[in-house]
């Protein structure tokens, strides 16, 4: 609190600095006209429409198909090894199979192995036609 000294007496101000107030409401003033005319804008969403006649969920999911990947960078696909060039062509042949039931691929890579080998084999799931790709965690 600030005190006047005119008088030789100190008293108490009961004036109130209101040019803080002020700055802050500016800046808000400020926010809200730069933000308000970009809300006013529609964004198009095209939304999943019910269907009346959902598709039959009698097919027993395919097991999982496990695809690691060493620290050299070596893919092994379900337990087998295989060279990366050919890991395209097997995924392309698990998704012919049965394009509507396709088995779920958990990639397990080792924390020393490089990210291209990685992005390969995305890149090659995503050429396929993959669908249901998924991480294996190891808890530490």
């Amino acid at each position: 609190m600030a005190f006047k000294n005119d008088s030789g007496g100190a008293s108490p101000m009961a004036d109130m600095n209101v040019t803080p107030l002020v700055d802050v409401m500016l800046v808000l003033l400020i926010i809200f006209m730069v933000t308000a005319p970009i809300s006013s804008y529609p964004i198009d969403i095209n939304l999943p429409q019910p269907t009346l006649n959902p598709p039959p969920v009698d097919k027993e999911p395919p097991p999982p198909v496990s695809l690691v990947i060493d620290a050299s960078g070596a893919v092994t696909w379900d337990h087998t090894p295989m060279p990366m060039s050919q890991l395209e062509s097997v995924m392309r042949q698990t998704v012919q199979r049965d394009p509507t039931n396709q088995p779920r691929v958990e990639i397990d890579v080792n924390g020393q192995a490089q990210y291209e080998a990685l992005a390969k084999v995305l890149a090659y799931s995503k050429n396929a036609g993959m669908d249901k790709i998924g991480f294996v965690q190891h808890d530490q």
